[in-house]
């Protein structure tokens, strides 16, 4: 490694101008040699050994910020290598520092990566050398002696895309696992399931990791007693939503014994947290949900190598978006601002980070370990589900995958890895794109109200622009969205990709079919009978509940079923459960809206701005999958389906109660509540 920094060192000397290794006179080769030598040394030196502390003096600089100064960071300590030299030899400009040391970090990176690669030895020595030390700084609870188990959630990405993207050999390691190679037996087994009407991350998550997700009616909505909107991704609602779960089940969550949560929305009951968003609004030193970018970053080659590959991501996002404008590709949505610089976050910064944390859990030899990678999800939000942007993701994110599975190999305890999604995405163009209004608008004008001539464009809800918020130390929800809106502030409209909800925020409780209708006549007809919706939910006086269509259909909440399905005929089997169970939360909003759906071609037009979307029926959205080791039992029996995330969180619990014994309870169970 040394030698190899010498060489590299003289190579930028002899190639950049402000940078120099011999005096003015002019020195012999061996004196040049001796300079560079030392001068590589002791940048290495002080890259071990000062790097991590002046990572740790920074811990009040935002984590975002502070990958960007790692290049003037790594600069400094190479100016200081410099300095140090006692020949009094080697000069650079500043400017010229930064390049060469991300430079020579580069190179000390990829070399230590080809060394480990050609000696096992050396890799697995080095492996079990930074499990024994993680080993001995852990202040956990003794876990159970059993098989680990981890999973890795790949947001946003549907069983259908999962299969298109193996079959076009975007992912080989998963093709490995389900046995697509000749003469390798399947190691893993594929099942779908199904999400609940919510189809995002918020309600999926935490009913995956808490056991329950009731009375999440959507991505955002109104909530009338404390006339708050919450939202999944805001710190301050995901903290509450978890005490709520909490409360619910009476159980603190999947990762409760031995458990680790890394990216996630909820902690999911570990001790081991880095990157939940739950935990992101607290302050002081108990906040652990960053702790996971300082312990990335506390190695320079790390650093710059994941800075550098930010800013590659931003070009290429900047290309890729140039080239679909300049071919005028339909549908698409807006790609600007700074959407290049947190769509890099999520593939680049938020993977790496996520997956460091994930091996050093393995190394520690933790029980359970649960993490969420956003970067398909962000991508597919903008480019579209199967577009070749969001393909080339998918490779990423399987040679991280792949990454964690040779890990796993050298890890002291035996590990079986999961992969699951929390919801798919289903293509198609938006709302306002198609019939030139938003939903907003819609509503004001079926309200009688006036509608602005320049429409209002909804923020996109994807999770990576809350993972940045609070990286940035600015953890609230996209400002353009109120967060107590007035009560006189007219119908409250919030979009769920391709659901959107209306609250009165004036009438303090859910308004009935026929309170809107004496209100305003006009309303609910207009809505039903737009061509760009699917269906509308409202209580109804007479039917509890009743489910609006087009050309005056209607059928009661109570008499949905899959054989009779009314307005939902075209969402097809398990819609009629879906909207039934969502219709008796208490947070549902006074009028629940579903966009207009295609089976054909499987489109859906959502009311934000994301060619991409989830959060409503309709398509692919609604169908995640379970990629399982076939060594834990069955994720259900013949001719049975897997549906919802509860469902989901209680075979979770079952494989590891397989793996760690009856420690591990079966499934938490609602608590009885008096009436």
């Amino acid at each position: 490694m040394w030698a190899v920094s010498t060489v590299t060192m003289l190579v930028l000397a002899g190639a950049l101008p402000d940078f120099q290794l011999q005096s003015a006179g002019g020195d012999s080769a061996t004196t040049i040699a001796v300079t560079a030598a030392f001068g590589a040394g002791a940048f290495g030196l002080l890259s071990s050994l000062v790097w991590p502390l002046l990572v740790r003096l920074l811990l009040l600089v935002p984590a975002l910020v502070l990958g960007l100064l790692v290049f003037f960071l790594n600069g400094s300590l190479l100016l200081l290598a410099l300095r140090l030299n006692p020949s009094g030899r080697g000069e650079v400009a500043p400017e010229t520092a930064v390049v060469v040391a991300a430079v020579m970090s580069a190179v000390a990176s990829a070399t230590g990566a080809a060394l480990a690669v050609r000696d096992d030895d050396a890799y697995r020595r080095r492996l079990y050398r930074l499990a024994d030390r993680r080993r001995r700084h852990a202040h956990d609870h003794p876990g159970p002696t059993g098989p680990g188990t981890v999973f890795v959630q790949l947001d946003g990405v549907g069983h259908e895309m999962l299969h298109a993207a193996v079959d076009k050999g975007l992912m080989p390691t998963v093709a490995q696992w389900l046995g697509r190679e000749a003469g390798r037996p399947a190691t893993h087994r594929i099942t779908p399931w199904s999400t609940d009407w919510s189809s995002q991350t918020g309600a999926s998550q935490l009913g995956i990791l808490h056991g329950t997700n009731h009375d999440i009616p959507a991505f955002r909505w109104y909530e009338k007693e404390s006339r708050e909107v919450m939202v999944c991704n805001r710190p301050s609602s995901a903290a509450e939503l978890q005490r709520r779960a909490v409360s619910r089940t009476g159980d603190t969550g999947l990762l409760t014994l031995d458990g680790a949560s890394r990216g996630n929305l909820f902690s999911g009951g570990a001790d081991q947290l880095a990157l939940v968003l739950s935990i992101a609004a607290r302050r002081g030193k108990d906040n652990r949900s960053r702790a996971g970018y300082f312990a990335y970053f506390s190695d320079p080659a790390n650093a710059v190598r994941t800075a550098m590959s930010f800013v590659a991501d931003v070009f290429r996002e900047t290309g890729q978006s140039t080239r679909a404008r300049m071919r005028k590709q339909r549908p698409r949505v807006g790609r600007g601002g700074l959407y290049p610089f947190i769509r890099a976050f999520a593939t680049v910064v938020e993977r790496d980070v996520v997956v460091a944390a994930v091996i050093g859990d393995m190394l520690a030899g933790r029980a359970a370990i649960y993490a969420d990678l956003v970067a398909y999800d962000e991508v597919a939000h903008h480019s579209g589900p199967g577009s070749r942007d969001a393909g080339k993701v998918l490779e990423r994110l399987d040679r991280s995958l792949a990454l964690i599975a040779q890990v796993a190999e050298h890890a002291p305890r035996a590990y079986r890895i999961v992969v699951l999604s929390d919801h798919g995405q289903s293509p198609g163009e938006t709302f306002l794109a198609r019939y030139g209004l938003s939903l907003g608008n819609l509503v004001r004008a079926g309200c009688g109200l006036p509608v602005p001539r320049r429409a209002q464009r909804t923020h996109s809800g994807a999770e990576a622009r809350a993972a940045v918020r609070a990286a940035l130390r600015r953890p609230v929800e996209e400002g353009g969205e109120q967060h107590r809106p007035s009560r006189r502030s007219g119908p409250i409209v919030l979009a769920s990709g391709n659901l959107g909800l209306v609250s009165f925020p004036d009438v303090p409780h859910r308004m009935s079919r026929e309170e809107i209708d004496r209100r305003y006549p006009a309303l609910l007809s207009t809505l039903a009978n737009h061509p760009g919706i699917g269906f509308v939910l409202v209580r109804s006086e007479e039917h509890d509940g009743v489910v609006l269509g087009a050309h005056g259909a209607e059928i009661p909440v109570a008499e949905l079923t899959d054989e009779h399905p009314g307005p939902l005929a075209d969402f097809g089997p398990g819609a009629a459960a879906a909207v039934r169970r969502t219709h008796d939360f208490p947070h549902v909003a006074d009028i629940m809206v579903n966009s207009w759906y295609d089976p054909d071609g499987g489109e859906v037009l959502a009311f934000e701005e994301q060619i991409g979307s989830h959060g409503g029926l309709g398509g692919a959205q609604t169908r995640p999958f379970l990629l399982s080791p076939v060594a834990f039992s069955a994720p259900v029996g013949d001719g049975e389906e897997l549906v919802g995330a509860e469902h989901v969180h209680r075979v979770l619990r079952r494989w590891l109660r397989e793996c760690s014994g009856p420690q591990v309870p079966l499934e938490a169970e609602p608590k009885r509540r008096a009436a």
